[in-house]
């Protein structure tokens, strides 16, 4: 299955919404943005069981912005769409959404922002919200991505 993530608020917080993993001062310095606790070991899980993972965001960081926080994290993905290529495809497509994962060869897009939610009932696509604030939203993602791959 072909999942991507959205960043802000979902894997990077806008503030102290979530724990974060470890990220020295001289990372920082260098650009290297802190991430949501378990998302490493979750997208590497993810990875092991033989999913793609990418990154699916509406941020205009760069592809290698994006790409070097990732790793330090020890984690690869297999995509990144960005603002900039999203806001292309869905233009010269004439897809009136923020988001629209099939697009991209996404199978299911995890996220924050329930007007995601709202697109993906709109426009047909498989998405899955966590609050910012959810303790347990990698059990909901695993559950949520079980109940998904049994209709596989």
């Amino acid at each position: 299955m072909n999942i991507s993530f959205d960043l802000d608020s979902t894997l990077i917080p806008n503030g102290i919404e979530f724990k974060t993993e470890k990220c020295s001062r001289l990372a920082k310095i260098f650009g290297i943005e802190e991430i949501r606790e378990g998302a490493p070991k979750l997208i590497n899980d993810l990875k092991n069981q033989g999913h793609s993972v990418h990154i699916y965001t509406t941020s205009f960081r760069t592809k290698r912005r994006i790409r070097r926080t990732l790793k330090y994290y020890g984690i690869t993905v297999d995509r990144i769409v960005n603002q900039t290529e999203n806001q292309l495809l869905l233009k010269s497509r004439k897809i009136n959404s923020s988001k629209f994962p099939p697009i991209f060869g996404f199978d299911v897009h995890i996220d924050d922002s329930k007007g995601v939610g709202i697109e993906s009932e709109q426009h047909n696509f498989k998405a899955i919200i966590i609050e910012p604030n959810d303790k347990n939203w990698i059990e909901k993602i695993v559950k949520e991505l079980n109940t998904l791959c049994s209709y596989c």
